[in-house]
């Protein structure tokens, strides 16, 4: 328990960022979907590296609980307090600290914010290989810990390949400098990849290092419909073949999405109602050559019936118009009711089969059952709403959405990870020994751990 003696210490330490107002600490201990609440009484707010160093070896030494705060936009209850643990936030350690215009390797501390941090390197001919629609408010070392994938996952690849680099603070202080900003280093167990996704049960993430790609000089962006999950399918296939290169984005959402876009946000479908719509982002470095690619594969779409209407844009201002019915979906979602949100993966060719069978079950228990997300890496965004947090509705989706996920060979959190709302479920995904494997890594770097992730499991396992 906090005491009023570890209250002098941290104020001492952090002089006017250790906060104890309950009015400051309301938005802190709530999730980003206002689904879970925690009752921390204290917030602290380091600068520094070592300032973190200091909280969490004297944590250590106290038997205090400890939660560390990104941005505070995860979807899985993992960025708040599950009861009254100390909430650690890096919102001040947002300083760049070097960037290399050459290899294009920028170094930064983890409060930075994503769009700040694209802004940041736009300006110098780069861009963040990450994109997310919480970019806004999401900073980097949540992006890292929870490893988002994002927009331009297609593109670039998965935070564990760009990421080339760490700083973390462990949990009895320690620091472990892995800043390293080179491309490729092969001297043993790369020991970063276990805090990229770990969510911040290993370690809090103080500082990253992570490849950016040079900025595309070319992006055009297409809307499309098309009348059923084959020819949904189908096309992204012809896409694959014959843009090639040049593909950064192929997104879908379903008629149930743009209904709620519509409903809500009061947005405008751009092309003719369709099943299904996608979007799908080029870039490239030759713009004529890029435009004809894209003209080429629209008219051979449309000559074999594989999209029923279209439009496109390359200016700024009709891209950012068209991503907004893909990046705006969540909020859209918050104006329908309480959401129930689940991030699979599965192969994907089974993709959307999972609302169907949804809907099947749930009959006419939920108001909206909505389908959409990344098909370029088989990721589905299952979201069901309902007036207000009905607990018959929650214990019909669940398990059912976990084994239907196993039952297809997927995972259970695609890209949000497993924060509090998931963390019991895991078993789905990753077999015992795996599971058993994570939780003796966890007693190693953290052996006064106050909770069990994975309670419910069998014993030889926690």
């Amino acid at each position: 328990m906090v005491t009023e003696h570890d209250i002098d210490f941290f104020e001492k330490l952090l002089p006017r960022r250790a906060i104890t107002d309950p009015d400051v600490l309301e938005s802190y201990n709530v999730d980003w979907l206002k689904s879970v609440k925690g009752s921390s009484k204290l917030l602290l707010r380091p600068q520094t590296t070592q300032e973190i160093s200091h909280i969490l070896r004297y944590c250590n030494e106290r038997n205090l609980a400890v939660c560390p705060q990104g941005g505070n936009t995860g979807l899985v209850g993992g960025s708040v307090p599950v009861f009254d643990e100390i909430i650690l936030s890096t919102s001040l350690m947002n300083k760049v600290l070097s960037f290399d215009t050459v290899s294009g390797v920028l170094v930064c501390q983890a409060g930075c914010v994503l769009e700040d941090l694209n802004s940041f390197v736009e300006e110098k001919g780069f861009v963040m290989p990450l994109d997310l629609g919480a970019k806004g408010s999401c900073q980097i070392g949540g992006n890292v810990s929870t490893n988002a994938g994002g927009l331009r996952l297609l593109r670039y690849g998965s935070l564990r390949g760009t990421v080339l680099g760490l700083e973390v603070v462990l949990a009895n202080g320690k620091v472990l400098n892995l800043l390293s900003s080179l491309r490729k280093d092969n001297t043993g167990y790369d020991v970063k990849q276990l805090f990229i996704g770990s969510e911040g049960t290993l370690g809090v993430i103080t500082a990253v290092s992570i490849l950016c790609p040079c900025i595309p000089k070319a992006v055009n962006v297409a809307f499309l419909g098309c009348n059923t999950i084959q020819q949904l399918l189908q096309t992204f296939r012809c896409c694959k073949g014959m843009l090639g290169e040049i593909l950064s984005a192929f997104e879908f959402l379903d008629s149930a999405s743009m209904q709620l876009l519509q409903n809500h946000l009061k947005l405008t479908n751009p092309i003719t109602e369709s099943p299904f719509y996608i979007l799908i982002e080029t870039s490239g470095s030759n713009a004529s050559h890029d435009e004809e690619k894209l003209h080429n594969f629209l008219q051979h779409a449309m000559n074999t019936a594989l999209i029923t209407d279209g439009t496109m844009a390359k200016e700024d201002s009709k891209i950012k118009a068209l991503w907004m019915l893909r990046e705006r979906i969540t909020e859209a979602l918050l104006h329908d009711g309480y959401t129930y949100k689940y991030d699979i993966s599965v192969p994907v060719e089974h993709i959307y089969q999972a609302v169907l069978d949804m809907r099947v079950h749930l009959r006419d228990q939920a108001k909206s059952v909505v389908g959409y997300g990344h098909l370029g890496d088989g990721n589905l965004h299952l979201n069901i709403t309902s007036p207000l947090y009905d607990s018959a509705l929650h214990s019909l989706i669940e398990p059912f959405i976990y084994e239907w996920t196993a039952k297809h060979h997927g995972s259970i959190s695609a890209e949000h990870g497993l924060g509090l709302k998931k963390r019991n479920y895991i078993h789905y995904s990753k077999p015992a020994e795996a599971v058993y494997i994570m939780s003796h890594l966890k007693n190693m770097l953290d052996p006064k751990k106050i909770l069990n992730p994975y309670k419910t499991l069998p014993d030889y396992i926690s």
